[in-house]
């Protein structure tokens, strides 16, 4: 088999500390990405290798085990196939001080025992998801305490109609994708993790059509126009955001990806909110702040409410309204009324003197 020398791949010593390995490979990551270099088709091949090296070589544990398993031989250019290996000396020794039997594994070869170490034997390939659209939806405040159902329009890409998003013409040949193999997924490094990302060439279909579809124009997409009504959770602030599954862009594969949404609740021209607690201010005149008086007060469910305030209500004066605040799970808030005393403008000469008359006789200084 083909030595993997993954230190050679990344120009590093075998004694090299994690720092430097993360800094050559970020140096060569940006010098062999297929983005970097549209017409080198190796450019691809060479960033696999350079990702499945740092894959290795920066977690502890696996460059442990391909260190071992080079000391023993197991990527020698000259093994012996998989059968029995010749004995593999250690660093430094006189001869062959410790043998490995690669019988010992049955029928396997070098490249099974490699991918059952770093986890790579007979896994399926996983199909390509389209990343989450998202977009911010403006809610009304009455909406965002009680939970409700909003309808909205999104643009998005779906399948083509005229070519099932295959993009391919009526009568057209389909043969096999040279970039992935057939795959419709390539395998990218990023951040030290290998992640697989629709084919760039057949947009993760695998085939490659020989006439392009004339209304996609072999993209297999068109933008359009999609009503979703979204479920609006009680309780919910502004930033708050839910995930719907399925009704967002679909890949290069025709799945459907994920809707995000992040709310954007509106003021409303009565009510704040605290915590789960709603607040409202409610006028009354300086009579009915002297004399007492029953005042009706709106709720967030629409309803009414009959408050009394006593005799002498200052303003400032809150009323507390017990569970018609916001519910949000086995929580429910209140609602807290203020009470504001609007004070008369003007006075004519006649109420003025009636007024000074009740300040004398209350024996209030003005």
């Amino acid at each position: 088999m083909a030595a993997k020398h993954f230190y050679q791949v990344l120009g590093v010593t075998e004694g090299a500390t994690p720092d430097e390995i993360k800094k050559a490979y970020r140096k060569l990551a940006k010098q062999h990405h297929p983005d970097a270099n549209p017409g080198n088709p190796k450019a691809s091949d060479q960033f696999k290798q350079i990702a499945e090296a740092h894959g290795v070589l920066s977690d502890p544990e696996k460059r442990k085990k391909y260190d071992q398993m080079r000391r023993l031989g197991g990527f020698d250019r000259g093994a012996r196939g998989p059968g029995r290996s010749g004995g593999a000396s250690r660093p430094g020794g006189g001869g062959p001080t410790e043998t490995f039997d690669f019988g010992d594994f049955g029928s396997m070869g070098l490249g099974d025992i490699f991918s059952s170490i770093f986890g790579k034997g007979g896994k399926k390939e996983p199909q390509p998801q389209a990343d989450p659209l998202e977009v911010a939806l403006e809610i009304p405040f009455r909406t965002a305490v009680l939970g409700g159902k909003i309808p909205v329009t999104l643009a998005m890409n779906g399948s083509c109609p005229a070519c099932a998003g295959f993009g391919a013409a009526p009568g057209a040949t389909v043969s096999q994708c040279p970039e992935c193999t057939g795959r419709g997924t390539i395998s990218f490094g990023q951040g030290g993790f290998a992640v697989n990302r629709p084919c760039p060439q057949c947009r993760g279909q695998g085939r490659i059509p020989s006439e392009k579809c004339g209304i996609c124009l072999g993209g297999g997409e068109v933008r359009s126009e999609k009503t979703v009504t979204i479920a609006v959770p009680s309780g919910i602030d502004s930033g708050t955001k839910i995930r719907v599954k399925g009704q967002g862009e679909a890949a290069g594969t025709g799945q459907a990806g994920d809707l995000v949404v992040t709310f954007d609740v509106q003021p409303d021209r009565f009510f704040t909110r605290s915590g789960l607690d709603l607040e409202c201010e409610v006028p009354v005149n300086l009579a009915q702040a002297v004399l007492g008086t029953k005042i009706k007060v709106r709720t967030v469910d629409g309803k009414k409410v009959v408050l009394t305030s006593p005799p002498g209500t200052p303003a400032g004066k809150k009323f507390r309204i017990k569970g018609m605040g916001v519910v949000k799970g086995d929580r429910k808030g209140d609602q807290l009324v203020e009470i504001a005393v609007t004070m008369p403008e003007q006075l004519t000469p006649e109420q003025q003197e009636i007024f000074k008359q009740f300040a004398d006789q209350a024996g209030l200084a003005y």
